[in-house]
């Protein structure tokens, strides 16, 4: 009787599809991450120590974490507006800036890095300004910023703009039915729906800008101890022969963008349940 009653699958083939996931996946993803410790295993634990701890491996670990910080905040902010006025208004040039949107995707970052150091180097169209005053932005920590800000834009915009696009107007025409002003509407009806979402894009736009190198390196002037991003310190690695000390730089982020974007999750799944739950 269970098996005549036993609910078939939609799809068929489901071992068959899993183990092609399993393997693709062990392949492009397990399977180097795995080599990568293993590589990094090579050094002795007071090498791999001295290795990762040493001050100018240090300086780059806090710059990269803080300006990819700092940028994912941003955009997490920004990102959300810009979302919003592509889904709520109607405005001439609306498809134009919505695929403007995608373009850090399409644009190769070298070719980003040298656009953003000219137009932001002292004597450039925007820098010259800057300069003026006496501010820097070109070859600082904030040149950075503005780099990782431009690359992970799009990851928050389009995470949020589908959750605006599906959500119910009813709610908040019943809310204003209600006296609800437009602020209560936002972190009241708006806020929880899509908060979310730019949960999603906020650990998106972090994870792309720690590993970000191209648009980066034009920009930073990679100076060591104050302007080098942990990705440029690998590439010095691996240029100089140094697979182990490289491996070990590498797998201390990537243990720590996972630790990162599990909680991030991990809050975001919380989130989700709760905003359910009501």
């Amino acid at each position: 009787m269970a098996k005549k009653f036993k609910q078939k699958q939609v799809l068929p083939g489901f071992g068959l599809s899993m183990g092609y996931t399993l393997i693709y996946l062990s392949l492009i993803i397990l399977i180097p991450l795995a080599v990568l410790f293993l590589k990094a295993s090579t050094l002795s634990i007071k090498e791999f120590w001295d290795t990762v701890t040493d001050a100018r491996v240090v300086a780059s670990y806090k710059l990269t974490i803080y300006t990819s910080f700092i940028a994912a905040l941003i955009n997490a902010v920004f990102g959300t507006l810009i979302a919003w006025v592509l889904v709520r208004y109607e405005f001439i040039g609306h498809r134009i800036i919505d695929a403007a949107v995608d373009l850090p995707f399409a644009l190769p970052t070298a070719v980003a890095g040298i656009a953003l150091t000219t137009i932001y180097a002292p004597n450039g169209w925007i820098g010259h300004y800057f300069a003026a005053i006496g501010m820097k932005v070109a070859y600082t920590p904030l040149g950075i910023m503005i780099a990782l800000t431009f690359i992970g834009l799009p990851f928050v915009v389009r995470s949020v703009q589908p959750i605006l696009l599906d959500l119910d107007y009813q709610y908040e025409e019943a809310a204003a039915s209600l006296g609800a002003n437009p602020i209560q509407l936002f972190f009241k009806i708006i806020f929880p729906a899509i908060f979310p979402a730019i949960l999603t894009g906020f650990a998106l736009a972090f994870a792309r800008a720690l590993g970000e190198y191209g648009s980066v390196v034009f920009i930073s002037g990679n100076m060591p101890m104050k302007t080098e991003i942990v990705p440029l310190l690998i590439i010095t690695k691996l240029e100089q022969f140094n697979y182990a000390g490289a491996a070990a730089i590498a797998s201390v982020m990537l243990v720590f963008s996972f630790i990162l974007l599990f909680l991030i999750n991990f809050w975001q799944w919380k989130t989700t349940k709760k905003h359910r739950l009501t």
